[in-house]
């Protein structure tokens, strides 16, 4: 949680950015009457403007505010990713930041780890010395999330903010764009389905707005086709026991989905490539053979879809549109147009796990 002095100072400096405050700040007295906090709390966050350049202390005239607070940050834009060198972001980090350097922005990178205290800490330090524009991508966007109110605090900041893969579904015309995350969970399964498989597993990702996107699609096509889906044949996993796995190399994940989920199924839709080419491995390792005792397809036709022992069958989207349009969004709302989220399609690279 945030000190005192750091909210007010937070909210005097978007005061500032609004021109609310042209000349001078109020008298210590009077934000100490207006806010109801100490004067110790006051002048710390008095002194926190000074640090960040935007006003002067004169003795005998309290705080003038600098010429240039109007604008702060005109020429950044910050960038907040759950993890900055996660297989498939670097890539779109890329591109977004080709496209903001054409139009002469630079950038700022933080990364949440997926943890929302960090996301929470992130957005304050934004709110504090704010920038152009904000790209995010979401921090557990299936659960509820604390930091609304902080986003929020930036819509009427006016800092405009552009969601990558999920959005929270609480904020009000959010700007996102994602992968069709329903076309991409219906167009795996259906492909296993006119490949002759009729009990498919499936392994996804709970506490991501992605993971369930992709399981309704899984689900929608298995109902399509007619053919049953038990519950038992669905594991879901979290932003932990992912790390346990990635990080760690613990494979208790990977031997209770076999054991209790795929059972006499014959084949698996993943989550992503990571998570594929991790029970790919896991099964090679206890003498299982991939296609034939369990097909495996999955998401994002990454470097791990050619790497792994068997060349995983995975889905792509056009390369760089991702970044690209993202940063084409962003670039629109600071620009003052309305602009609607939108999603990517998604295409079958069929290689040889299934």
């Amino acid at each position: 949680m945030a000190f005192k002095y750091q909210e007010l100072a937070a909210d005097l400096q978007r005061e500032i950015t609004l021109g609310v405050y042209s000349q001078n700040l109020p008298t210590e007295a009077a934000l100490v009457e207006k806010y109801h906090l100490s004067r110790q709390t006051v002048r710390q966050a008095l002194e926190r403007l000074v640090q960040l350049g935007l006003i002067e202390k004169r003795q005998g005239s309290g705080s003038k505010v600098v010429k240039s607070a109007f604008m702060p940050g005109r020429d950044r834009v910050a960038i907040v990713t759950t993890y900055i060198n996660d297989y498939i972001f670097p890539t779109i980090l890329q591109d977004i930041q080709d496209v903001l350097a054409r139009k002469n922005y630079s950038t700022l990178l933080y990364a949440t780890h997926n943890n929302l205290s960090e996301e929470r800490s992130i957005l304050q330090n934004l709110l504090q010395q704010p920038v152009a524009g904000i790209i995010v991508e979401g921090t557990k966007t299936a659960l509820p999330n604390p930091n609304l109110e902080l986003y929020e605090k930036l819509d009427r900041a006016g800092i405009p903010v552009v969601f990558i893969h999920g959005a929270y579904g609480a904020l009000q015309n959010a700007v996102c764009v994602s992968d069709n995350n329903f076309e991409g969970g219906y167009m795996l399964t259906h492909h296993l389905i006119t490949h002759g498989h009729k009990k498919i597993a499936g392994i996804f990702k709970c506490d991501d707005m992605q993971g369930h996107q992709r399981y309704l699609g899984f689900l929608t096509a298995m109902q399509d086709a007619g053919l049953p889906l038990a519950d038992e044949q669905v594991l879901w996993y979290s932003t932990k026991e992912q790390q346990y796995l990635v990080e760690c190399g613990h494979t208790d994940l990977l031997k209770h989905f076999l054991e209790f989920y795929v059972r006499d199924c014959t084949a698996a839709v993943c989550y992503n490539d990571e998570i594929s080419d991790r029970l790919i491995r896991y099964m090679l390792s206890v003498g299982k053979r991939v296609p034939d005792d369990l097909a495996v397809v999955s998401f994002d036709n990454s470097y791990y879809s050619d790497l792994c022992p068997v060349r995983i069958t995975s889905l792509a989207h056009e390369p760089h549109k991702m970044g690209q349009l993202v940063a084409a969004l962003l670039l629109e709302r600071i620009d003052g147009k309305a602009v609607n989220s939108q999603s990517i399609s998604w295409r079958l690279i069929h290689k040889s796990s299934g």
